[in-house]
């Protein structure tokens, strides 16, 4: 991991209504940022034993449902899913989905859903991508345009 790659952790409830905003804006000068890495973690164990977790990074004014990503809306930035069927005996699959070239100069949105009623344990892994003023100002023009039209 370069040194200047950095985790942000946390934990949502589930659905729309417990979406977590991540503020960036401001947060380091000719710099914005990169996801290169997003986990999902159940917080309790179903007494089922089967988890289905899934999340969406969003950058905009509103969440979207993580239930159903849509790759359209530029402003999806990345989607996760933790499937673990204990039934079919088979390892847990997970499938993450990141827009890797979105550089984030403002805040996102992360929102999450499950079968249970648990919380969800979530790691964003950023990258720092130094840019200059013009750069920044377009990103946030795009940021803040494109996204909830």
């Amino acid at each position: 991991m370069p040194k200047d790659d950095f985790v942000i952790r946390g934990k949502s409830g589930k659905g729309v209504d417990n979406a977590k905003r991540i503020n960036f804006g401001g947060y380091k000068g000719g710099y914005g940022f990169r996801i290169i890495e997003f986990q999902l973690y159940q917080s309790a164990m179903p007494p089922s034993n089967d988890a289905q977790l899934c999340a969406i990074i969003t950058a905009g004014k509103t969440a979207l449902d993580p239930l159903s990503p849509d790759f359209d809306v530029e402003g999806c930035i990345a989607t996760s899913l933790l499937d673990n069927d204990a039934a079919d005996h088979y390892p847990p699959a997970v499938i993450t989905v990141i827009n890797d070239t979105f550089i984030i100069t403002q805040d996102i949105i992360i929102t999450c859903d499950n079968r249970e009623a648990h919380d969800i344990n979530w790691q964003i892994k950023f990258r720092p991508v130094k840019m200059t003023t013009t750069e920044i100002a377009n990103q946030n023009y795009r940021q803040f345009s494109i996204f909830d039209e």
